[in-house]
C-alpha cells in the first residue's frame, strides 16, 4: 500500500504511526511537509519526506481581503502549494492508496483535485466558536464581539475538509463534541497514541538543572510543561500562586519547561515581550535557586524532567489537551489538573490525579503541599494504568489505525 502523509510540521501527530507503517514492509511511505520546518530533521527509517515551498505571504497579500477571510486565503495558498508539489509527485509515478492529512492549515483542501481515487483521512483537532469553550472562557482577556463573528469564519477550511474526506479522526471524545454534531458519524476519536515503552515511570531518573544541580525522584519538585508560556495553558495562574507556594514549602524546586512564544490566545499585555516577563513584572522574579526555566528542552531531558517530579501541574481551557499532561501520567506523575473538560475526560478526581478549578490559586498551593505529604503510589500507577488502557500505541491506536487503512 502506497500511503502519503501530509502535516506542515510533520512528523507532528503521525510520527508513531508513519513509523510503524514503514517498518511494515508492506508500505510505501512518503510525508510532505513546509520545506522550512522539515529541512534538516531526522526521520524514521523508511519515511521518505518531501517538502513544499509555504510561501511568506507578499505585500500586496490579504491587503484587500477581509480581515475575517486573511487566514482562510492564507490557507488556500498553501493548498495550492501543496497541490503543485502533489502534482509533481503524481509525475514522478506515486499515486497514493491513503491520505492522511492534518487540514488545520489548508494542506488537503485539494488533495481529492489531485488524486481522486485516494481515500482521504483527516485529523480534526478543534472546532473554533465564540462560547462554550475557550474563547470568553478567562475574563482576565476579554473578546468582542468581532472576535467572535471572525471566529465562525475560522472554521472555513476544517468545513471544506469535512466534506471532502472520506474519514476524520480526533484525538479525545470532547474534541469532537465540538464540531457540529450532525459531522460526528464521519469523525472517529483515536488519539495519536504515547509510545509506553519510553515514557514509563524510572525511580533512578536524574534530571540536571540549568545551573548544574542534579533532582532525583528524592527531591520535593513541582513541574509546570508547556509548549508555550501563556493563559492557555494556566501560566499567569500558576506563576501567581508560586510565592505563597514556596513560602509555605521552603525545600520546594519548581522547574518550568516551555518557550515564551504565543501558540494560542493573544499577545502579552504591552509592552512585555512575553507572558513571561509581564508576570514577573507584575510579581517579581522568583527566586532562581529555586523556580527554574529550562526553555524547550531535548525530548530525553523533558522525559526524566517528568520521571523526577512530585507533582505536575496541569492547567488548560476548555481546549486541545496537551500530550504533556498525557506524557506525564504515562510516566507515573502525581498531576493536579484543572476541572476542564479535557482534563476531565482522563484524569478522575482522587482517582489518578487530583482537580482544582483552573483560576483557584489557594486551591492551586494547597493541591500541591497536599500531594507532596501524601502517599501518592496509588494516585500514580492508576495515572499511568489510564493512559496504557486507553492510548497505548502498540495496544491499541495501531490495530485501529491499521483497521481504518484497511491493512488487517
Amino acid at each position: 500500500m502506497r500511503l502519503l502523509f501530509i502535516h506542515q510540521n510533520f512528523p507532528g501527530q503521525f510520527k508513531l504511526l508513519s513509523a510503524a507503517l514503514a517498518a511494515r514492509g508492506d508500505c510505501e511511505v512518503v510525508a510532505l511537509g513546509s520545506a522550512e520546518r522539515v529541512r534538516g530533521r531526522t526521520y524514521a527509517r523508511g519515511v521518505k519526506v518531501l517538502g513544499y515551498p509555504d510561501r511568506a505571504p507578499g505585500p500586496e497579500d490579504g491587503r484587500h481581503t477581509h480581515h475575517y477571510l486573511r487566514e482562510h486565503e492564507r490557507a488556500v495558498r498553501r493548498g495550492q502549494d501543496v497541490a503543485r508539489a502533489l502534482l509533481e509527485l503524481h509525475r514522478k509515478g506515486f499515486t497514493p492508496d491513503v491520505v492522511v492529512a492534518h487540514p488545520g492549515w489548508g494542506e488537503s483542501l485539494f488533495v481529492k483535485d489531485v488524486f481522486p481515487r485516494a481515500r482521504l483521512i483527516n485529523l480534526f483537532e478543534f472546532f473554533y466558536a465564540g462560547n462554550g469553550a475557550d474563547v470568553g472562557f478567562d475574563a482576565e482577556f476579554p473578546v468582542n464581539e468581532d472576535d467572535r463573528l471572525r471566529l465562525r469564519i475560522k472554521n472555513n477550511t476544517q468545513l471544506q475538509a469535512l466534506a471532502y474526506c472520506d474519514q476524520g479522526l480526533s484525538p479525545t471524545q470532547w474534541q469532537r463534541s465540538r464540531f457540529p454534531e450532525r459531522f460526528h458519524p464521519l469523525i472517529e476519536v483515536l488519539h495519536e497514541g504515547l509510545d509506553l515503552t519510553h515514557l514509563r515511570p524510572n525511580p533512578d531518573a536524574r534530571f540536571t538543572l540549568p545551573n548544574g544541580r542534579v533532582l532525583s525522584r528524592g527531591d520535593r519538585v513541582l513541574t509546570y510543561v508547556a509548549r508555550n508560556l501563556e493563559p492557555y495553558r494556566g501560566f499567569h495562574v500558576f506563576m501567581r500562586a508560586l510565592p505563597q507556594l514556596l513560602a509555605r514549602e521552603p525545600d520546594l524546586q519548581v522547574v518550568v519547561a516551555g518557550a515564551t512564544g504565543v501558540s494560542y490566545g493573544s499577545a502579552p499585555p504591552k509592552p512585555h515581550a512575553t507572558h513571561l516577563d509581564w508576570l514577573v513584572a507584575e510579581g517579581g522574579r522568583p527566586d532562581p535557586e529555586r523556580v527554574h526555566f529550562t526553555g524547550p528542552l531535548p525530548y530525553g531531558e523533558y522525559v526524566k524532567l517528568l520521571q523526577v517530579s512530585s507533582v505536575h501541574c496541569y492547567l488548560t481551557y476548555p481546549f486541545v489537551l496537551s500530550w504533556s499532561m498525557l506524557e506525564a501520567m504515562a510516566c507515573g506523575c502525581a498531576v493536579l489538573g484543572s476541572a476542564t473538560p479535557p482534563v476531565q475526560e482522563f484524569i478522575e478526581d482522587g482517582v489518578n490525579g487530583r482537580l482544582l478549578d483552573f483560576f483557584d490559586q489557594a486551591a492551586l498551593r494547597d493541591g500541591v503541599s497536599r500531594l507532596l505529604r501524601e502517599d501518592t503510589r496509588a494516585l500514580r500507577e492508576r495515572a499511568r494504568a489510564t493512559v496504557a488502557e486507553r492510548i497505548d500505541f502498540h495496544r491499541h491506536v495501531l490495530p485501529r489505525a491499521l483497521q481504518l487503512l484497511g491493512l488487517t
